[in-house]
């Protein structure tokens, strides 16, 4: 992420933040623009950003040219990218507020089994949204999730069940959402650009259309790594 991002933002001539939260980063951006817009430090600010398959790979997860078959929990990288402007308008939709998460890193070294390692975190950054907000799963008409895939999607929900948190049908993930279910993609899509594509694309054009109004939305990342 750091050297892709330097070297694209590098012929640009603007000023330019790298954020490099893994799976997160679109919603990272999000908040980060809106907190410098809203603070009057800048008129308008681009968060963006982007993953391709077979760039992680090659580092830490299956060595493409080894041929080795993924295990079940494995999530598919999406090739993808999604840029929102965020400025002061007087028409919606708007970026009412946000929580930030915290690392809950309950010590799971699978790296293909993203979906597992980020639950605890996605958990515990919605049950202290809800309760800083005062606001349920309820007060809102989609709940959305990055990409914990279809085995992250379930923690989740059973997480959240111990804290006495029902997430009902308003409760998607991108990860899941980005693929076709015909398409054999194991537990789902993962990367930057997923969320980004699915919150830029799919969920933006509900809200223009107006068959969702009130979208939380939350992107994780996972602490994996070679070393």
């Amino acid at each position: 992420q750091c050297i892709s991002s330097s070297f694209a933002a590098r012929d640009t001539n603007l000023p330019f933040l790298g954020l490099y939260g893994a799976c997160s980063t679109m919603a990272e951006s999000l908040l980060l623009a809106a907190s410098f817009v809203n603070a009057g430090y800048a008129k308008r600010a681009a968060a963006l950003t982007s993953s391709h398959f077979a760039s992680a790979e090659r580092q830490y997860r299956l060595p493409l040219e080894y041929g080795g078959q993924r295990t079940p929990t494995a999530q598919w990288t999406v090739t993808g990218s999604g840029a929102v402007l965020v400025g002061p308008n007087q028409a919606p939709p708007y970026i009412r507020g946000f929580t930030t998460g915290k690392i809950v890193d309950l010590k799971i070294t699978d790296a293909n089994n993203m979906g597992a390692a980020m639950a605890p975190a996605a958990a515990e950054c919605l049950k202290t949204h809800f309760e800083d907000t005062q606001t349920s799963p309820n007060d809102y008409d989609l709940i959305v999730s990055g990409d914990l895939g279809s085995i992250g999607h379930t923690l989740l929900e059973e997480l959240l069940k111990k804290e006495g948190i029902t997430l009902g049908g308003n409760y998607i993930d991108c990860g899941c959402e980005i693929f076709s279910p015909n398409q054999d993609m194991h537990a789902g899509g993962s990367g930057c650009g997923c969320s980004a594509s699915v919150l830029n694309g799919y969920l933006y054009k509900k809200l223009i259309d107006k068959e969702v109004n009130k979208i939380l939305f939350m992107a994780t990342g996972a602490l994996l790594s070679p070393t």
